[in-house]
């Protein structure tokens, strides 16, 4: 790891840390999850994932099945102005809060 490699990480745990003690980090998980929610996409993953166990059968799959094969398509599907959104507010408070 080079030393701007090292950098980086080290400003993204700063900004991590910083979200965690203002409670800025859990305000905005509430908001994604609220934007996902008025979206449908927690409807639609819900229902993707009915269909999943359907196809596979309840007996042959797992936890873990489901959650791998969820996670590129929950990624995917995010709704564009939710990540701007997200991203925006999370701009705003680096800016704000140095």
């Amino acid at each position: 790891m080079n030393q701007q490699e090292l950098n980086l990480q080290q400003r993204k745990a700063a900004i991590e840390q910083r979200l965690i003690e203002t409670g800025e980090k859990e305000r905005l998980l509430e908001y994604l999850r609220q934007k996902l929610v008025e979206s449908g996409w927690k409807d639609e993953l819900k229902n993707y994932c009915k269909e999943l166990i359907r196809n596979k059968g309840l007996d042959r799959i797992t936890v873990a099945d489901l959650v791998e094969e969820l996670k590129p398509r929950a990624r995917a599907t995010v709704p564009p102005k939710a990540k701007e959104e997200l991203l925006a507010r999370i701009k705003n408070f680096i800016e704000n809060n140095p």
